[in-house]
């Protein structure tokens, strides 16, 4: 028998068939009258896990019609560090990683200005990766990376571990800077998110700093229209 609470199996019963693709966003979800019926659990614990997925965003409900599967636009809080796949999982959606480049390059005077680095020193390990959401583009990340603080990015499986995941564990967050701005999307852009050529783009630049020295500059893409950034502070 699970020892997850009952209303956290129901959570699970709802996300499995999301990621399952059995749900489809704008699909409606079972009452709660039944889930008492199929997963013998009291209308209270069906009520508060309906409810605690409603407020996360995986599900919506229509007053007189039921809940749903939501098709929001992804939502990212920009001054926390998140790992994209995990968010994709949080909100019951499968996530899919397909590298492009992964390669030691000579960076560009504005990439390597992040870094310090004089004219002689701009060789850096450089990837851009596709991030999906239920099989439709969200994030384009373009990263570049301190050799001397994750010597081994090259050889890490994209597909199954983000950078994030390795940057995390081989160097340590002791700072970091974000800017956020909308721009024009490129052409490769454009292709890469299934998008058209000049449609507005919201890029997240992020600079990250471990052990004393940058570790990483990333430009995070994302088109427009599928994307948000939200936030609540405690004043």
């Amino acid at each position: 028998m699970s020892a997850q609470p009952l209303y956290e199996q129901v959570k699970s019963y709802v996300t499995d068939r999301i990621r399952s693709g059995a749900w489809r966003p704008g699909a409606r979800v079972l009452s709660e009258h039944e889930f008492v019926r199929v997963l013998g659990v009291s209308r209270m614990t069906a009520n508060r896990a309906l409810r605690e997925l409603v407020t996360a965003g995986v599900l919506s409900r229509v007053a007189g019609l039921g809940t749903f599967v939501a098709d929001l636009p992804a939502a990212a809080q920009p001054l926390e560090i998140r790992n994209v796949a995990a968010d994709i999982r949080d909100r019951g959606h499968f996530h899919r990683a397909v590298p492009v480049r992964v390669e030691a390059a000579l960076a560009p005077a504005e990439v390597a200005a992040h870094f310090g680095l004089g004219i002689s020193e701009l060789k850096l390990f450089h990837s851009i990766i596709v991030h999906f959401e239920n099989e439709r583009p969200l994030e384009v990340e373009d990263r570049w990376v301190n050799p001397t603080v994750a010597p081994h990015y090259l050889n890490v499986d994209f597909t199954r571990v983000t950078p994030h995941e390795h940057l995390m564990q081989v160097a340590p967050l002791e700072r970091v800077e974000h800017v956020v701005r909308a721009v024009a999307a490129d052409a490769d852009i454009a292709e890469w998110l299934d998008m058209a050529s000049t449609a507005p783009v919201l890029l997240i630049e992020r600079t990250t700093w471990t052990q004393g020295q940058p570790a990483s500059f990333a430009r995070l893409h994302h088109a427009g229209s599928r994307f948000e950034l939200r936030g609540v502070y405690d004043v």
